[in-house]
């Protein structure tokens, strides 16, 4: 793995979560940094697509954040459609406002009014067989929202798959590189970025455009993937032979802080790890863990989808968990047999396609 600056990663006060409830705990505890950022916000929180893989956390991370900070006036509205009740009972237990709703075929006016939006909804896996659906997801959808919410802040999600392929022994994508995006799902995310620039310029919406690179959060992610791979015995891909991680906590308190720097001229922001992390390595590490050895196929090709997240870290500091320690605890968590979510990330795609 090539380490990003020599700055060092904070030693994380957590243990390993042993379980869901833990690993949820630690989710949705936030740090000093966020519960003051929030307590400048001004009006309720509503998040889009928050019944995604990363949107019951992002809520209880803010909803625990406005507490700590004394906001307790302000709501969390957690829209989706909520096919999973459970779930959503779950959130209000919590004090977060579920609110089901289906956002392509849903009037916008019926939506909360808010002081700030985080946009997480998103269309990937599929898109290749049905792009139409991908790109009115993507790239219709943000208008709807955005003529819905004008003059509100919004944060927006985005992915690292907007910039071209690059060389691994070359620099990473930063913000100020040229995009080049790779297949529909690639394009049409861009799209998602243009329409809500669109707005910010016309009407002076303040946008913030979150290109995030692969969260981890142990039920899921590259970690999750390569781990069960060299576990099962079964071959690790290695035509992309680096990916960039980052903890899904971190990524999560990230794009909530990112509003505070939402702008009429886009704030635009790579999220991912400081490292460049060899899948070859990874796997080695892995197999290392669980004393059997590493299957590969294939050669890594000299390019991949790599984001230089240092304007992100000088900004909020670095990831608070080190990816060695997320290797330790993915090794773990499998071992356990602890649950996976079966969505496998599909980081080795390179034409686009998923």
């Amino acid at each position: 793995m090539h380490s990003a600056p020599p700055t060092p990663l904070a030693t994380p006060s957590a243990a390993f979560p042993a379980d869901e409830k833990q690993l949820e705990e630690l989710l949705a505890t936030p740090s000093a940094a966020l519960v003051a950022d929030l307590a400048r916000l001004d009006g309720d929180l509503v998040v889009l697509g928050a019944g995604g893989k990363m949107g019951p956390s992002l809520c209880r991370l803010a909803r625990r954040a406005l507490d700590a900070a004394g906001r307790g006036d302000l709501a969390v509205h957690a829209v989706s459609r909520w096919s999973d009740r459970a779930q959503a009972d779950a959130l209000a237990a919590e004090g977060i406002t579920p609110v089901a709703f289906d956002l392509l075929s849903g009037d916008p006016a019926e939506l909360p009014d808010a002081g700030q939006v985080v946009f997480m909804v998103g269309a990937k896996f599929g898109s290749a067989g049905h792009p139409a659906h991908a790109w009115a997801v993507n790239a219709a959808l943000p208008d709807r929202i955005a003529r819905r919410y004008r003059g509100v802040r919004i944060a927006a999600f985005s992915t690292g798959n907007v910039y071209p392929l690059v060389r691994t022994d070359a620099a990473a994508s930063t913000e100020q590189d040229p995009v080049g995006p790779v297949g529909e799902y690639a394009m049409s995310c861009l799209g998602r970025e243009r329409v809500f620039g669109f707005h910010a310029a016309e009407y002076g919406t303040p946008v913030a455009l979150i290109r995030l690179n692969y969260a981890v959060d142990l039920r899921y992610g590259v970690l999750a993937d390569i781990a069960a791979a060299v576990h099962g015995g079964d071959p690790v891909d290695l035509a992309t032979g680096h990916a960039n991680v980052v903890w899904q906590g971190y990524a999560n308190e990230v794009a909530l802080r990112s509003l505070l720097h939402a702008s009429p001229e886009p704030f635009v922001l790579n999220l991912t790890g400081p490292e460049t992390a060899s899948v070859r390595r990874l796997a080695e590490l892995f197999a290392a863990e669980f004393d059997r050895p590493a299957l590969f196929d294939g050669t890594e090709s000299g390019t991949a989808l790599l984001s230089d997240a240092g304007r992100c870290h000088a900004l909020f500091g670095y990831p608070p968990i080190a990816l060695r320690t997320l290797v330790g605890w993915q090794a773990e968590w499998i071992r356990r047999g602890l649950p996976l979510s079966g969505k496998p990330t599909k980081f080795q795609v390179r034409d686009g396609r998923f």
